[in-house]
């Protein structure tokens, strides 16, 4: 049977017409299979990040209250829900209108390609609904085991700690192949005593002198040598590798993990993905898909999706405005070398050769790049200037928030600061036997933003409850470098320049 006919008739049809026309701009997606869900099933899903089946915890509950809630005041609703998987699924709300069906399905669409063809996600797990699943299997089991209070209060340490992973590490290589030959050039050899006469040489340098001179070398050499030898950004699978783990919470700590990496590309492409959808549900909406009755529905609920709210950043609406900017750009000849020399504000504002070549551009983009590089490359002046993009502060004089700057080069050093690792401090684990006691060393590497220094002290207790020795930290605390230390029961801080 056919997945797809599970659909009632009505939606059947909508779909078949809106993936055609998906197609025919383009568009290159895996198989998508569209499921109808109640408010109290779609909000439940959606607790669970999208998956239907996810290892039990608490903080599922509190978000389906949240969601429940919100629907029920009339707050929020789930319009679209999708899951990166080969086949991917979708979820579409019962109570929706024909032509909410019509542009959440659009939007998946485009969505989908987006998952499919974007470098970032080329690493993820295509069968991701299945292994949340066997996931959850794992859980439930140590729970059935254990005790559920046991299971849920590691997992809980465990999620605190689940963005102290590499986000680059899929991407770029940091570590050396086991055996690698530099490894080995740099290996002290034992020599023994020097000899000009060849047959001599067993009898002055015998097999086991020999033998215990290496090992007294290669264990001087061990206690030399750093650990880990490079600082190591994936906090979670240094633990992994190194903690005096549990099997169990070995186990449950590399679930943890695999899910950060899962979900990672798509903190990373949010502005491009959203807009990349929302640009493509626009398209296919206005060219091809509404009914003349459908209209004023349509761009009442579509303006809604873009809708800018006072000190939030939309990235629908971000990065449906820049993908559209590309594409016009690209049609009109507005880049290069002879562009960017012209000096003319009137010139360039009229400036048109016609290349059409923004459809291929935006294209190409959406296969090459993430929300920073996406940022950097194309949010131009002009672009600022239209959108009137600014950042805004609270003004201790006057007691109030404000807008700070509208100039060009410090708004997008903002944008692209808030997406660099998420806008999360970058930590890295420096030596695994800090002052040759088995203790934790952490460096924060300072971007001119201090740590929230709670926390960072909750950070490094339940780090702490992993390694089981001692944690500490280093940072800067308004420009002195600072040692933060948690031994188990309490916490200690010190002056301390790396």
């Amino acid at each position: 049977m056919d997945k797809h006919t599970q659909l009632p008739a009505r939606l059947y049809d909508i779909r078949k017409r809106v993936e055609a026309f998906a197609h025919e701009y383009g568009l290159d997606f895996f198989d998508t299979v569209f499921e109808v869900l109640g408010f109290d099933e779609i909000n439940m899903v959606a607790a669970y990040g999208g998956f239907p089946n996810r290892y039990p915890h608490w903080r599922f509950g509190m978000e389906y209250e949240r969601l429940a809630k919100g629907y029920e005041y009339g707050l929020s609703k789930i319009y679209e829900m999708v899951i990166n998987n080969d086949p991917s699924y979708a979820y579409l709300l019962e109570s929706n209108m024909d032509v909410d069906q019509k542009l959440v399905m659009a939007h998946v669409f485009g969505h989908v390609d987006f998952f499919k063809n974007n470098f970032m996600f080329r690493h993820t797990n295509r069968k991701m609904m299945d292994q949340m699943a066997n996931h959850a299997t794992r859980v439930r089991r140590y729970q059935d085991k254990l005790g559920v209070e046991m299971v849920e209060d590691f997992i809980d340490r465990a999620l605190s700690v689940e963005n102290l992973i590499d986000y680059q590490s899929p991407y770029v290589k940091r570590r050396p192949d086991h055996g690698d030959a530099e490894g080995e050039e740099q290996r002290q050899v034992a020599k023994g005593f020097k000899t000009d006469r060849e047959y001599m040489r067993e009898y002055i340098n015998p097999p086991a002198f020999m033998a215990a001179q290496q090992k007294k070398l290669d264990e001087d050499a061990a206690r030399k040598k750093k650990f880990p030898e490079r600082p190591e950004r994936d906090v979670l699978l240094f633990l992994l590798e190194n903690a005096p783990l549990e099997r169990w919470e070995h186990d449950v700590l590399s679930i943890v993990r695999e899910e950060a990496y899962y979900f990672a590309p798509q903190g990373q492409t949010k502005i491009m993905n959203e807009g990349w959808a929302t640009y493509w549900h626009s398209k296919i909406m206005t060219e091809k898909a509404l009914d003349a009755s459908e209209i004023i529905d349509y761009a009442d609920h579509h303006s809604g999706t873009l809708a800018t709210h006072p000190g939030q950043l939309n990235p629908y609406k971000l990065g449906v405005e820049l993908w559209r900017d590309i594409e016009d750009r690209w049609n009109k000849g507005r880049f290069g070398k002879e562009y960017d020399e012209c000096d003319s504000f009137v010139e360039r504002k009229h400036w048109d050769k016609k290349l059409g070549l923004g459809r291929g551009k935006i294209f190409e983009v959406r296969k090459h790049y993430n929300d920073v590089t996406f940022i950097d490359e194309f949010l131009t002046l002009e672009f600022c200037l239209e959108q009137r993009l600014f950042t805004f502060g609270y003004n201790e004089k006057h007691q109030r928030w404000e807008i700070m700057e509208r100039d060009f080069k410090k708004v997008k050093e903002k944008l692209l600061h808030m997406l660099t690792n998420f806008g999360q401090p970058v930590i890295a684990v420096e030596d695994g036997n800090f002052e040759n006691r088995g203790e934790l060393y952490l460096v924060h590497k300072h971007d001119g933003v201090d740590l929230k220094l709670d926390y960072a002290r909750d950070t490094l207790r339940n780090v702490q409850s992993l390694w089981r020795r001692p944690v500490n930290l280093h940072s800067k605390v308004e420009g002195r470098g600072t040692l933060f230390r948690f031994d188990g029961k309490e916490h200690s801080d010190r002056r301390a320049e790396l």
